[in-house]
């Protein structure tokens, strides 16, 4: 859980800063923050929290 909230956070982080300096328009922005709305209310996350977990537990198992 705490993976993807630290995901979210920097994925907001980036769009910020991506906004500031003119790379993406406010409507992209709106469009990926409905899309993230979208993700959550649909109940779609927990089947992508799946495989970041999935991924982080294989990679951690490589050390």
């Amino acid at each position: 859980m705490i993976l993807s909230v630290s995901l979210t956070a920097l994925s907001g982080i980036a769009l910020f800063f991506l906004m500031r300096h003119h790379y993406v328009r406010v409507g992209s922005a709106v469009v990926a923050a409905l899309f993230g709305y979208a993700l959550a209310s649909t109940g779609l996350h927990t089947a992508i929290d799946h495989l970041i977990t999935t991924i982080a537990t294989a990679l951690g198992s490589l050390h």
